[in-house]
C-alpha cells in the first residue's frame, strides 16, 4: 500500500534527521567552549515566581537558597502562589517573609493557571512595574549560590528569555530518578549549549527560567495553560521571533520522581502536552521555518514531531491492512524486523549518549562510578518506556497531578 510506504519514508526521514541533529549537537558541544557572559552590574530588580501545592516539606530549601545568593537580596522579591494547598505551605512561606497569594480552584488545575493567577494579582496591585524580569521555579528546586548572578549577566547581554542548567538532587536514588536526571542534564549540556553555539533558540524546560518585563507585558501576564506550559511558552516566543538564551553557569537542582508510577504519570502528561502543543503550534512552526528560513522553527518542529505516534499508527495500519488482505503478513513481518534492528541501534545509541553525558558532566553528577555504570545500562529501559506512554497519551485524558517531594 502507498500509505504504508509513505509512512515508512516519513519515519525514516524524521528519525534520521533527529539522530543526525543530535549527533551534530553532541560533537559541537564537546569540541567548542561553553558560551559565558561578561560581568554585569548587579542592579537589576527581579521577582521570583513559585507555584506550590502542598510543598511544606521542600519549599524552605528553595527559599533559603534564594536568600543565600551572591546577588543582592534586596533586589530579589519572592512571590508564591499556594495553589489548592491543604497543608501549611502558605503559612510557612509567609513566616519566611515572602509574598504569598492563595488560590482555590479545582476546575482550572495546573501550574499554568496558578502562574496566571499570581501574575494577574500582581498586575492588578500595580507591583509588576517594580521588576525588570521574572524568574520561575518549582517548589522542590534549589539554586547554586551564584545562580541569579550568572543569569543576570546573560540578561544584561541582551536576552529577554533565559533558561539554565538543570541538575538533580537525587540522581543516585534509583534507575527512575537517574533516567529523568540524565535526560535533563543531556538537554542542558548537549542541546541547549549547542543551540547557543549555532545562534538558535533554546527550550525553556519547566523550571529555572526567566523572562523580561517586556515579555510579561506582551503576554499580559501568563497565558499558557496546556499540559506542558513551558513548551507552549517556548513555541509562542519563537514564533514571535524571540531567541531564548541558555546560561550554562547558572545551575539549578530539582528532585526527580523515584517511583515508576510517578514517573509514568509525569511523562504521560508531558507526552499529552507535546501532542497538544504540536496541534496548536506545529503548522505555524513549519510555515515560519519555510517562509523565514528560521532554523529555530526547524529545530522545534523536530522536537514536537510525534514520531512515536506515527510509528504506532504505522504498526496498527500494517496489521489492519494485512488482516484485510491488502498487504501480506510476510511484508509486515519484514518491516517489523527492520524496525527491531533500528530499535536495537537506538538502544545502543541511548546507552552511549547516557555514558557520554556521565563522562562529560562527571563533575556535576553526584553519584559513584558504580552507580553511574548501572544507570547507563538502565537508561534505555527508561527511554523505551516512552513507547507505551506515548500510545496511552493518544487515547487518554492526561491531567496535571502533583508529584510528592521528599526534600532530600
Amino acid at each position: 500500500m502507498v500509505l504504508l510506504s509513505v509512512l515508512d519514508i516519513l519515519l525514516m526521514i524524521l528519525g534520521g534527521a533527529g539522530l543526525v541533529y543530535q549527533a551534530i549537537c553532541v560533537v559541537a558541544s564537546l569540541f567548542a567552549k561553553q558560551i559565558t557572559f561578561p560581568d554585569a552590574p548587579m542592579d537589576t530588580r527581579y521577582a521570583v515566581l513559585i507555584s506550590a501545592r502542598n510543598e511544606e516539606a521542600v519549599i524552605g530549601n528553595l527559599i533559603n537558597s534564594i536568600r543565600s545568593q551572591t546577588y543582592p537580596s534586596q533586589l530579589v522579591d519572592i512571590w508564591l502562589v499556594a495553589d489548592n494547598c491543604t497543608d501549611n505551605t502558605a503559612g510557612l512561606v509567609r513566616d519566611m517573609g515572602c509574598h504569598v497569594i492563595e488560590r482555590f480552584n479545582k476546575e482550572q488545575v495546573g501550574k499554568g493557571y496558578a502562574l496566571s493567577y499570581l501574575l494577574d494579582h500582581m498586575i492588578s496591585e500595580g507591583v509588576t512595574d517594580r521588576y525588570d524580569a521574572f524568574f520561575v521555579f518549582d517548589a522542590d528546586n534549589r539554586l547554586d549560590k551564584h545562580y541569579i548572578e550568572e543569569m543576570n549577566k546573560a540578561f544584561h547581554a541582551g536576552f529577554k528569555i533565559l533558561t539554565s542548567y538543570r541538575n538533580s538532587v537525587n540522581l543516585a536514588d534509583n534507575w527512575v530518578s537517574s533516567g529523568s536526571a540524565l535526560w535533563f542534564i543531556r538537554e542542558s549540556r548537549f542541546l541547549n549549549n549547542s543551540r547557543m553555539l549555532f545562534g538558535s533558540s533554546c527550550h525553556v524546560g519547566g523550571t529555572g527560567f526567566m523572562f523580561s518585563q517586556e515579555i510579561m507585558r506582551r503576554n499580559r501576564g501568563w497565558k499558557f495553560h496546556l499540559l506542558t506550559e513551558d513548551l507552549e511558552f517556548s513555541m509562542d516566543s519563537v514564533l514571535h521571533g524571540d531567541r531564548i538564551g541558555y546560561c550554562g553557569t547558572a545551575i539549578l537542582y530539582d528532585e526527580q520522581p523515584v517511583t515508576f508510577g510517578q514517573s509514568w504519570r509525569q511523562r504521560l502528561r508531558w507526552s499529552k502536552g507535546f501532542l497538544q502543543v504540536f496541534r496548536y503550534y506545529g503548522p505555524a512552526l513549519i510555515k515560519r521555518a519555510v517562509r523565514e528560513r528560521d532554523f529555530s522553527c526547524i529545530d522545534f518542529t523536530l522536537v514536537l514531531c510525534p514520531f512515536m505516534v506515527l510509528g504506532i499508527a504505522r504498526f496498527l495500519l500494517g496489521c489492519l491492512f494485512a488482516t484485510c488482505g491488502f498487504v501480506t503478513w510476510q511484508s509486515q513481518l519484514n518491516s517489523i524486523g527492520g524496525w527491531t534492528y533500528g530499535i536495537v541501534l537506538g538502544v545502543l545509541a541511548m546507552m552511549g549518549l547516557a555514558a557520554l553525558t556521565c563522562v562529560a558532566e562527571r563533575g556535576q553528577i553526584g553519584a559513584t562510578n558504580k552507580e553511574l555504570f548501572a544507570y547507563v545500562l538502565s537508561f534505555p529501559i527508561y527511554m523505551l518506556s516512552y513507547v507505551p506512554i506515548s500510545f496511552q497519551a493518544v487515547f487518554s485524558k492526561a491531567e496535571w497531578k502533583p508529584i510528592e517531594h521528599r526534600g532530600k
